[in-house]
């Protein structure tokens, strides 16, 4: 015997995936506003700098 689910089950699990994938599109969107590389530069750098004083 097969049981279906009801209406609200339904309902709640097509607004669980669109809140999913809503979430990953504004995260995105929101990541791309950032600059990491330039970031990521300047920490490589300030570390290299840090290991040569450390020799």
């Amino acid at each position: 015997m097969q049981e279906q689910l009801e209406t609200w089950h339904v309902i709640l699990i097509i607004a669980g995936v669109l809140g999913v994938v809503w979430s990953n599109i504004a995260l995105l969107k929101y990541s791309t506003k950032f600059d990491l590389r330039n970031k990521l530069d300047k920490q490589i750098k300030n570390k290299d700098v840090e290991d040569k004083d450390a020799d």
